[in-house]
C-alpha cells in the first residue's frame, strides 16, 4: 500500500479543503489568513506569500485541525 505524497499546494485549495471541514475566515491580517472552528483549540494560520504553502506549514494545519491523511486527501480530491 503506497502512501500519497503531500506537496505544496495553492493557499486557496487549502483554505478550501478546511472551510468544506466547518473553519470559517476569522479575519486577515497582512498576508495571513486566519481560520476557526467551534471546539478547536487553535487558529489555523495560511500564509498567502508565497501561493504555494509548503509541506511543513500543510502537517501542522492538519495536525491543529485534527484531519488525518487520508481525509485530507479526501478533501482535496472534492475542492478539485
Amino acid at each position: 500500500m503506497s502512501e500519497k505524497k503531500l506537496t505544496p499546494i495553492h493557499f486557496e485549495t487549502l483554505i478550501r479543503i478546511f472551510q468544506s471541514e466547518g473553519f470559517t475566515i476569522q479575519r486577515k491580517k497582512g498576508d495571513h489568513i486566519i481560520l476557526t472552528k467551534m471546539g478547536v483549540k487553535r487558529p489555523l494560520v495560511i500564509k498567502c506569500s508565497p501561493r504555494l504553502v509548503p509541506v511543513t506549514h500543510i502537517r501542522t494545519n492538519m495536525t491543529t485541525a485534527g484531519i488525518t491523511r487520508e481525509r485530507f486527501f479526501e478533501l482535496l480530491e472534492e475542492v478539485q
